[in-house]
């Protein structure tokens, strides 16, 4: 294999460095090209590689028994670089995996900055990559450019790929009002680097929460321009206002349910609703509202978000905003080694592909960098198996996904998180416990799901075994 192969990556956010990473740790080159800061977006404040422009959280961290927490370690055991990131610089915030968002990308960039084998050029790729690439990844994520999507289009023949997702605000800590916001994650769970108190916890009763939905309902909103006006949002990242029209009681069973959660003024009695804030940054001086991205004009955020008891004098550092997001019909379009099927050049990685949420990004361009490294070193791709996390949701994006297409021509497949519906059941369910008890309801449907995250990391070992010895065969390069 000669030194001219390499793999050029368009898009330096999660997905496109995670790729870069997984390339260069294969021995093989690669040139990473981010387009900030030459050409910013409107949802990115830096040129780090890897930055984080919605919330900070990598969400649940517990593989026995949720989904999202199962990828991560199926991540960290296949040497994510966003992982080991996220693991350096997290917060303490439950049960989740949380990061300061500005070490966590300077970490990301300055590991792939000095990678010998990595080679990172800040320049905009307009349209499609050269003709000369002979093997490019395109992770652009959610604000590809519009001459890469109009690019996009003309190759695939598709008609639509944007959506709309939302941002939520970040407050200064010194301006919430901790006699009235009280420390504790739901449930009191630790989580990793966390407490059991890792939340500040903003209590309504029923009269505050009724106004405060008037006013969301109420409040100006940014306005779509005319393009826009048909494109549709992603149901994972709604904004506020929006679940507030789909009826007066959502919120309290969405982001502001106050379950798990005991206001230590009012021990006795629950509290109506609940607006949570998670830590943002590894001094603890700046949090944010847990799932309140949202489209309401700035003005009107800072009055709304006042009404909140606890923030009735928030400072904000960032406040919400709307930005568009792209993603192919990846079932019809990709193959299951993630290449374009009309341009088998080109590969995708990240919400581009149809993911969503950072770690589902990330490890679609972990399996897209090993995949892209292999076919340079003249070696079969085989991909993750599909009892796995990753490879469940490789096959989904790819093929798994019922009905890409109605007959009516319209677009069924939407963006997806990790979650066990996408992974077969395991055989070897329990059915009793160790005295011999028959496990029902939630315990039952918790073994369940610990046979099936344990059965995949022991078949993601096996592929990872597997792996290193295809590679010391031959070189057929």
């Amino acid at each position: 294999m000669t030194d001219q192969k390499r793999v050029h990556i368009v898009g330096g956010g999660l997905a496109g460095s995670e790729a870069a990473w997984q390339i260069a740790q294969e021995g093989v080159s690669v040139t990473l090209h981010e387009m900030r800061p030459v050409r910013m977006t409107e949802a990115h404040n830096t040129s780090a590689l890897a930055e984080l422009v919605c919330s900070n959280s990598f969400r649940s961290d517990n593989w026995e028994t949720n989904a999202v927490g199962l990828l991560h370690e199926e991540m960290r055991r296949c040497q994510s670089l966003i992982m080991a990131a996220g693991d350096q610089h997290k917060l303490p915030a439950g049960g989740a995996l949380a990061v300061d968002r500005d070490a966590f990308a300077e970490e990301v960039t300055s590991r792939l900055e000095t990678h010998p084998l990595v080679t990172i050029e800040r320049n905009e790729v307009p349209g499609l990559p050269p003709a000369d690439w002979d093997n490019v990844i395109i992770a652009t994520g959610p604000l590809t450019s519009p001459s890469l999507s109009d690019a996009i289009l003309k190759l695939t023949g598709e008609g639509q790929l944007a959506f709309f997702d939302a941002i939520a605000p970040i407050v200064h800590l010194e301006s919430v009002d901790l006699d009235i916001a009280w420390r504790q994650s739901r449930y009191d769970k630790p989580g990793p680097g966390g407490t059991g108190a890792d939340y500040l916890n903003c209590p309504l009763d029923k009269s505050t929460y009724e106004a405060f939905i008037d006013a969301l309902i109420a409040g100006e909103k940014t306005s779509f321009k005319e393009w826009e006006a048909s494109t549709p949002y992603f149901d994972g990242c709604l904004p506020i206002e929006v679940m507030a029209e789909r009826g007066r009681e959502t919120l309290r069973f969405g982001p502001m349910k106050p379950v798990g959660l005991t206001d230590p003024r009012n021990p006795g009695e629950r509290p109506y609703a609940v607006v949570q804030l998670r830590q943002d940054n590894a001094l603890g001086t700046l949090w944010n509202m847990v799932g309140f991205q949202t489209k309401l004009k700035y003005a009107e955020q800072t009055r709304v978000f006042r009404m909140i008891p606890g923030l009735h004098e928030a400072q904000f550092a960032r406040l919400g905003g709307l930005h568009r997001n792209t993603f192919l019909n990846s079932p019809k379009l990709l193959d299951h080694t993630l290449r374009l099927k009309a341009d088998p050049r080109f590969r995708f990685a990240g919400q581009i592909t149809g993911v969503e949420g950072y770690i589902e990004s990330a490890a679609i361009g972990l399996m897209t960098g090993r995949f892209a490294a292999a076919e340079l070193r003249g070696e079969a791709i085989v991909p993750p198996p599909e009892t796995t996390a990753m490879g469940a949701l490789l096959a989904h994006i790819t093929g798994g996904h019922i009905s890409a297409d109605s007959g009516s021509g319209s677009r069924s497949f939407q963006p997806m998180n990790i979650n066990y519906g996408l992974l077969p059941p395991a055989d070897d369910t329990p059915t009793h416990d160790a005295v011999g008890r028959r496990l029902k309801g939630k315990e039952r449907g918790m073994a369940k799901r610990r046979a099936v995250s344990s059965r995949a990391l022991q078949h993601l070992d096996d592929w990872l075994q597997n792996d290193r010895q295809r590679q010391h065969q031959p070189d057929l390069c």
